[in-house]
Parts: C-alpha cells; structure tokens; sequence
C-alpha cells in the first residue's frame, strides 16, 4: 500500500482537479514537472487534456494501447489522446450528436502529431470495408500532402505548421469513416518569398529539388542545390538534420497516387512549384529608374512551365496596367516595384494552388454515397496557438485575435457545458466569475469602430494612406480603449520598450508589441490587374481554376485578407458552436527541442496564454469531482460493509449509504439524478488512498482464502516443486506444467522491443533449449522487420558506419563522436568546386569531396585544399589546378593516429616518378574521409592505426616523422628536431553509447 501511494506522490495526479492547491500556478507546473519527469507526457484538467511534447518516442501509441482506450469509461483508463478520441467517437455514437476536437498551443507543441494520432486511431478501430479502406488510407495520406505544402521549418519546429487546419471526419450510421472535408485558414504566403535566418521556405521546395529524379528536374529547368534559389536562400538553412527530404519527397508522391492525382495533375502542380523558384531567380535591371529583366532563361521556363506567353508575361512583370476614362495605359514599374510585383505574383500563384489543392483532396474524401445521406461528424482543429515574437507583424495580429476568438468559445462552452450538466442533475447552478475577453474580440472585430476596420478604411481610401497614418488613425479612435496603447499615449516606462511605430494589445494571454509596417501591404494582398490577365490565360489546368477569369470583369474590389480572415473566423465559430467540444491544450517544454529538458519560464507562460489556470478555476469553482453513481459504488463498494460485496437496492441509496460511512459532511457533496458531485478535491484523494489501502488488504484475503479453499491443488502444487528435478512423472507433472505456462506468459508480456534490447526472462531447467530456439526466432523477426523498413539510403549509410566500425571502434579516440553524425555525399556543394577541375575530370564520376589542410613536406606549411574521390583515384585539388592524382592501385596504405585529431598520410610507392612522395593531410570529418577513401580504392584492411608517431616518405628516399601527443587542444607545429609535432585535442569516449542507439547493426 506505502509504495502504491508513494508512486501516486512521485507522478503527481493525472487530474489537476484533484490538486489540493489548485489556485496555485508553481503546483500547478510542479505537477506538469512530476509526470513529464515519468514520461506522462498526458494529464486532466476535468474532461480536458494537456499534451506535453516529449521530444522523442514513446511506446504509448500501438494496437495494444488503441485496444485498451477503446470502448472504456473516460476516466477508467490513465489520460491518453486515445481516450479524448475515443469518448468523442463514442458520445458522436450514442447520443447522436456531431462533435469537434480542439488542438490548440504554439509551434512545436505537437499539435499536428496530436491530429494524427486521432485519425490513426480512427483508422485502426473503427469498422472498416473495401470501400471505408480507400477512405481511411486518403485522410491518413493527406497529412504528409498538406506538411510538404503547408509546413515550414521555423527557429521553433522543424515541422511547423504555417496555416489553420479544420478537418471534418464523416461516419455513416455504421460508425465506419467514409468521408472528409478540409477548411484552411490563412496560409502564410510571405514564406514564399522571405525567411527569416535559421528557418525555411515550404518543405515542398526542398523536397522536390532533393527527391525529384533527374528527368524530372531537368524538365523544370532545376538544379539539384536549393543554393542556386533566391527563395530558398534567405534563411540560410538549406538542410535540416531532423529532415529527410529525399524520403519525404518519395511519401508525397506516394500520397498523391493514394489521394487521386493523376500523372498529368502531378506534373502541372509541380509546375507550378518549379515556376515559384524561376520567379525568385528574375532579375531586374534598367535606366532612368525603369525596370527590365535581365535574365531571359528565366522567362523562358516560366512561360512553359506555367503555360503562357513569355512577351506577355515580361511586359506585366515590368508595367502596370491602369484604366484611367475608360482608356487602358501601361505605366512602366521602377525596380522596388516590379521586385514587389513579381514577389506578390509568386506568392499569389503560391497561396491559390495550396487553395486548389485543399479542394482537390476534399473532392477524393467527398461522401458520395446517395442512399444514405444523413452523416454524422467529428471535426478536428489544428489551429496556430497564440504568437509573440521580437518582430510581431500582420500574421501575428491575425494569429492572436483566432486565439482570442478561441478563447471565448473555450470559456462559453466549459460554462456552459457545466451549467447543463447541473441542470440534467437537478442541482442549482451558481455564476462563476472569469475574465470575458469579449472586450479584446470587439476591439479588433466591431463594425465601424474596430481594428479591423480602421485598417480596410486606411486600405481603401484615396489620398496617401500608409502604415504611419493607420497607426495615427488607431490612436485617434480606439486610443482609449484599457487593452490599447501606443508609444505616444504610453507612460515614460512603457514607452523605452516600444517603438514609435508599435501598438501594444493587452491580450487575456499577456501584452504583445505589433508592428504596423507592411499592414497596410498585407492586407490589400493586392495583384496588379495585368499580372491576373496572364495568369488567367494560362494553359496549366491548375491555374485556369486559381485565376478565374470573372475576377477580370468584376468591378467590385475583393475583401482585404483581414476582413476575409474575420469572416472564415466567424464561420468557424458556428461550426464549432454546432459540435460537441472536446479540447487537447499541447505545451511544449522547451524551446532547443530537447527530450527531458523542463524550462518552467517557458512553460508557465504557456499554461497563461492557454488558459489552463482559468479552465481549472472554472471546473473547480462548483464540484471538483462527478462521477455516475454506478462507476461510483464499483470502485468504492468495499469501503463500506453494507456495499460490500454488492448493493442490491437503488444506486443513490448505496452511494448515500457509502458515503455517509466514510463521513462525508452534507455540505460537501451533492447527489444528484444519475451522479454524485463532490467539493473538495482532498476529499476524493482520501478516499482514493483509502481504496488502495483496501485494495492490498483484499488481494491478501483473496490469497489466503484460495490457499485454505483449495487444498488438493496446493498440495499437487508442493509435491511437484519436491520432485521438480525428476523425469517428467504424475507426481510433478502439474508443477511442470505451471512452471512452463508461467514462463511462456511472462515471455509474452516481456518481450525484447527492437533489436537492441538484449533482455530475455530465465527459462526454467526443462525449457533452455526451446527457450534459445524461441530467442532466436524472435531476434530473426525483429531483425527481419527492421530490415524491411530500411531505405537504400540508411542501408548505405548504416554499411558505412559498419566499415567505420570495424577500422575505429576502440582503437581512435574520436571515433565516438563520429558515430552519431550521419555521413554525407559529399562536403563540398557544386559551386564550392572549380569548373576547370570539373572539366579536367572529364567523365569520372565524383564519389565524395572534402575540404582539407596539406602540410608541405619541407617546413610543414598548411596548405588549404580539396581532396576528390573519384572511381580510381584520390585527386589533389588547389583551385582550379589538379595538383596531384593518386591512383587507388598505387595507394600502399593509409596512416592515422590513435588520438583525437584529424590528421592522415596517404603512402604512395617511393619509386612512383609521378609522385613526390607521400601525402599529409588534415580533415576535419577524418573518420568519414577515411571511411569514404577505404570503401572506393578497397582499402579496408590498409589503414594503419598508429600510436605515437607516424614515418613518411618525404621524397627521394628521405623520412619525415609525424609525434602526436594528447592534449587540451588541437595544435599543429614543426618541432626543433624537425619533427612535425601534433598535439590532440581532448575526446569525447562516452559519447560512444549514442551508437548504440542511433545506429543499431544488424545481420540477417
């Protein structure tokens, strides 16, 4: 019993309801600490779950686990995102009512992989059939379609997601999922054409330019180095470590044979995608302030990859059409316009074919069943969390007032859903007060008076309107207001942490800074009228559907992008209003992505700026505990002796009767029609503790009592342990048989989880030899399994590992660290390489280059170079010279030391005219260089791992020396005696159990 209760302190509650001090923000995070510190990554707050990412697997996710959520009372099972999924499908079944989950938190909190742990789950234990199949496998397949198009990796998440999200799941009477529509909410389009430094353009981009076969790219007129992009370069972070491109690029083809692409859609939409790269890539020049393209080859593939005329589109890429009495004029565009007018053309072509595609996946999970038309639905909502930044622009302000909207539906529908079920109980509903945030809604969305509408009266009058004269607009008409200021109406202090050109909203989640520059820009989201005309002539299918030609002649100006935003908001809102809500609140821990790592700054501002502390005032503010009388009396029944074993009377009567045994006080609970409220949350917790003590008392009493009730049996039982060594005989036989049953039992629950795990039960004596056998096979199987989910790509790099093992592995001090990091192709890009060396090679296929430093043979002087791993030979390269080739056939061996530094000696034969003698060099990848040089001259058993010092050849039958000796740091000197002196840096030997891990090796 102590160390049941002990474990129940040390995870902390699974329910933040049933903290005794739940007013408290530091009990609160000191329980999120509590249960992040066990890996349970999931908590309560009443029928709301709190998501903590946990940066790396669990084995929280099978079949098994699916099986233990399904079908199970709500609280009966620990809190999991199976569980909220579950009691939505369920509540959907039997009360007939549509439902919505809600995923909300900020980038990196592990919304989309909440969504996706839903459909999956969806997927594997609804009812399925042929048909529901097809259905199941395109909304699981939409998920890689709409990342690769719709995320982005941000200095926060390597896979955020940069639009809103809301997927509806249709069911049939059945149950079964036969259908799905997807709504997007402002995508955001300036990715396109700017980055910020450390982050990336969509994965799409990248994918595309690393997947994408040789024809293909040859096709769109692309190169293989996003480098060459001027939209893929602005961030500088062209490879991500945490992204595979290449395989992901494979899952997204994949995804669209299953969604319902056809071979001619794929090559029109990637198209479109080459053409955005060709638009960053033009380039303007020109006079007298006029601008001109520069570039014709850029126009070129732009006019055949989008399918218009390539005159026509450069005129509307340098001019603007303006309709002035009825007579049509080009005016010529100076360079910062027609940079803007290409910029705006690229993100439009951008922001309306991510629209096409959304609708393009809703036409393959259409419903198109007309026998039976009646559906119901539950709705998914992966939506951005609240956004502050240093820079907080246009996107943010869009992004924060969703989150406010969010919030007063959060509110309004946990009170209300509170007031009903004390009204369907019968016991009085007492007002809870709570912070309305209508007053921040109405400051960014009321008619006329407004944010929203400042900003569109700003947009659409004549006369200079600019973002300067909007912010002066806002002072004048919402200057007032408690949740607005500026840096001219703020006090002295405020104003020394806001710019002249900010406005600060005091949101219920805290105080952010907007910047009005760009607003005005943004929120026209204009596209000159000429630009449209070409679009709309296209000959792509695709785009004919994005620009329609009706926009042409429709007089009326379109919607601002924040009005557009205000009105799918309010939409939204219906939709959900309509639902029964269930919320997922994800958090995540830390801002470096770290598993383990628990930053409480970082998180105690989340737990603000999603309300938690709010939500659980609320629940706590009547009863912080209702159960149903039934689960009620089950789980505590044997508390009281007149409920034990069983109640044969109404259950309120023996809920009343348990209850007042345990001494319940009138005032702390209430019974209502069909459920037991209780006040305090000590209170439960006593009781709980109670049951447990109970709990350890009656499995003693259950044992005792079979022990004395079944006498026969423990005495086969004791006679068979006594002759337990003997030949199989009656007298032992039940014993034996227990003894096996309970090993092969164990073994199933006890199972090695992957290849590496070593763990294995002692079998008794009579099943050693099946109990090998049965190791074997399992070990064949998870070996099996695994080698069947290798790429080509990870069983090259895992043989190179393999190699690098068997030269290094315990025999050079840095080794270690190399075995995390993975081995690239090459190290030097194709521009980092000379053309003239490139054309000296003439058709060698280059295997691996590398950067390294060449110590001269006389004085030890460093020489920056390139070395160039060829079929045949090592190639020595200094600019645009070959300075020397190296034959792998006349390679006579390879010498490294055995400490930390990264220095080498290629031997080559005294007696080789060609050669000057033997080759120092330096890398700083050596374990992968001579990993690399070992694979393609065949030279695994020739590289000599030395302690001490190195002899090389100098030239003309002299001898250099090469001392090495550890050190704190890496120095590399000619000596007094002429030696040439290496000190080594210190290394790393623990990180060698990252090996392990990272790089299990396998043979089948």
């Amino acid at each position: 019993m102590e160390s049941a209760l002990t474990a129940r302190d040390r995870v902390g509650v699974q329910d933040f309801v049933l903290l005794e001090n739940y007013t408290s923000e530091a009990a609160f995070i000191e329980n999120l600490r509590k249960r992040f510190k066990e890996n349970l990554i999931y908590t309560y707050i009443g029928s709301v779950l709190v998501s903590v990412n946990p940066y790396k697997e669990l084995e929280i996710y099978t079949k098994n686990h699916m099986e233990r959520y399904r079908g199970v009372n709500f609280y009966e099972v620990s809190p999991h995102i199976y569980a909220v999924a579950d009691n939505s499908y369920r509540s959907m079944r039997t009360e007939r009512k549509d439902q919505c989950i809600l995923i909300s938190g900020e980038s990196g909190a592990g919304k989309t992989e909440a969504s996706k742990k839903i459909l999956q789950y969806y997927a594997v234990t609804c009812p399925a059939s042929e048909q529901v199949q097809t259905v199941k496998d395109r909304l699981l397949q939409s998920n890689p379609v709409l990342e690769a198009f719709g995320n982005a990796k941000t200095l926060r998440n390597d896979n955020s997601s940069r639009f809103g999200k809301y997927m509806d799941i249709q069911f049939d009477f059945k149950g079964a999922p036969v259908g799905g529509h997807i709504i997007n909410y402002l995508l955001e389009k300036s990715r396109v054409v700017h980055q910020n430094h450390g982050e990336r353009n969509f994965h799409i981009f990248y994918q595309l330019i690393e997947g994408g076969e040789e024809d293909l790219l040859r096709r769109l007129g692309l190169e293989r180095n996003p480098q060459q992009y001027q939209y893929l370069v602005k961030g500088n972070c062209p490879k991500v470590s945490s992204i595979n491109d290449r395989s992901d690029w494979k899952v997204v083809r994949k995804a669209l044979t299953v969604i319902g692409f056809n071979e001619d859609e794929v090559e029109e939409l990637l198209n479109i995608i080459a053409s955005v790269l060709h638009l960053g890539n033009v380039q303007y020049g020109g006079e007298e302030g006029n601008a001109c393209i520069t570039s014709d080859t850029q126009i070129k593939y732009l006019a055949r990859l989008l399918g218009v005329n390539g005159t026509v589109l450069t005129e509307a890429l340098t001019h603007k059409k303006i309709i002035a009495k009825g007579e049509e004029l080009m005016s010529p565009l100076n360079l910062e316009q027609a940079s803007s007018a290409r910029d705006a053309l690229s993100k439009a072509v951008y922001g309306r074919t991510f629209t096409w595609l959304v609708n393009k996946i809703n036409a393959s999970l259409a419903y198109t069943d007309d026998s039976y038309k009646h559906y119901s639905v539950i709705g998914l909502l992966d939506i951005y969390g609240f956004e502050v930044f240093q820079h907080n622009s246009f996107e943010q302000f869009c992004i924060n007032y969703c989150n406010e909207k969010l919030q007063q539906l959060f509110i309004e529908l946990t009170l209300k859903s509170e007031q009903e079920e004390y009204e369907a109980e019968g016991i009085t509903w007492e007002p809870v007060q709570y912070f309305n945030n209508k007053i921040i809604c109405d400051l960014v969305e009321e008619k006329f008076k407004g944010i929203i509408s400042i900003l569109d009266e700003e947009c659409l009058r004549p006369g200079d309107a600019s973002d300067t004269t909007f912010l002066e607009k806002l002072e004048d008409t919402v200057g007032g207001h408690p949740h607005f200021v500026t840096h001219k109406l703020a006090d002295g202090k405020t104003r020394k942490v806001m710019g002249r050109d900010e406005f600060r909203l005091l949101h219920y989640a805290g105080e952010v800074n907007y910047n009005v520059n760009g607003f005005l820009d943004k929120n026209n989201d204009l596209l000159f009228r000429n630009l449209k005309e070409v679009m709309c002539m296209s000959e792509n299918k695709i785009l004919t559907q994005c620009f329609d030609r009706e926009e042409l002649s429709d007089k009326k100006r379109p919607d601002t992008a924040a009005t557009q935003f205000k009105a799918s908001l309010a939409k939204l809102m219906e939709i959900l209003m309509s639902k029964e809500p269930s919320y997922v609140r994800c958090i995540k821990p830390n801002d470096s992505k770290q598993a383990g790592r628990f930053d409480e700054v970082l998180i105690r501002h989340q737990v603000k700026y999603l309300g938690l502390m709010e939500n659980l005032r609320v629940r706590r503010a009547g009863f912080a505990y209702r159960r149903r009388y039934e689960v009620f009396l089950q789980r505590y029944k044997s508390l009281c002796p007149d409920t034990w074993p069983n109640w044969q009377g109404k259950l309120a009567d023996g809920v009343a009767t348990l209850v007042k045994h345990l001494g319940y006080k009138p005032e702390e609970y209430k019974l209502g029609r069909s459920k037991i409220f209780i006040h305090m949350a000590w209170l439960i917790t006593n009781t709980i503790t109670a049951a447990v003590t109970c709990c350890v008392d009656c499995d003693s009493l259950k044992f005792l009592f079979k022990l004395f009730l079944l006498p026969c049996l423990t005495f086969r039982f004791i006679k068979g342990f006594i002759y337990r060594h003997k030949e199989r005989c009656p007298e032992n036989e039940y014993f034996l048989d227990y003894v096996r049953y309970s090993f092969l039992m164990k073994l199933h629950r006890n199972l090695p989880k992957n290849v590496l795990d070593k763990s294995w039960p002692t079998p008794p004596a009579a099943l050693t030899e099946a109990s090998e056998h049965l190791r074997k096979l399992c070990m064949q199987n998870m070996v099996w399994s695994y080698c069947k989910k290798i790429s080509p790509e990870w069983k090259h790099q895992m043989e190179q590992k393999m190699i690098a093992s068997e030269i290094f592995k315990d025999k050079k001090d840095n080794y270690p660290q190399s075995v995390p990091k993975l081995f690239v192709s090459t190290r030097l890009n194709g521009e980092d390489i000379n053309p003239k060396v490139l054309q000296a090679l003439g058709t060698e296929k280059m295997k691996y280059a590398v950067p390294v430093t060449k110590y001269d043979r006389k004085g030890y002087k460093a020489r920056p170079r390139q070395l160039l791993l060829t079929s045949s030979s090592a190639v020595i390269v200094e600019e645009a010279k070959l300075k020397q080739r190296i034959d792998y056939a006349a390679l006579k061996g390879i010498s490294v030391s055995s400490l930390s530094d990264g220095l080498f000696v290629l031997h080559v034969p005294s007696d080789d005219n060609k050669q000057k003698g033997d080759v120092v060099l330096q890398s700083d990848h050596v374990i992968e260089t001579l990993t690399k040089i070992a694979i393609c001259a065949d030279k695994i058993n020739s590289i000599n791992i030395n302690q001490g010092s190195i002899k090389f050849t100098v030239g003309q039958g002299k001898e250099g020396i090469i001392d090495f000796t550890p050190g704190s740091e890496l120095l590399v000197a000619k000596a007094k005696n002429g030696h040439l002196s290496v000190v080594s840096g210190l290394s790393h030997p623990q990180l060698h159990s990252v090996s392990l891990q990272r790089f299990p090796i396998v043979s089948k």
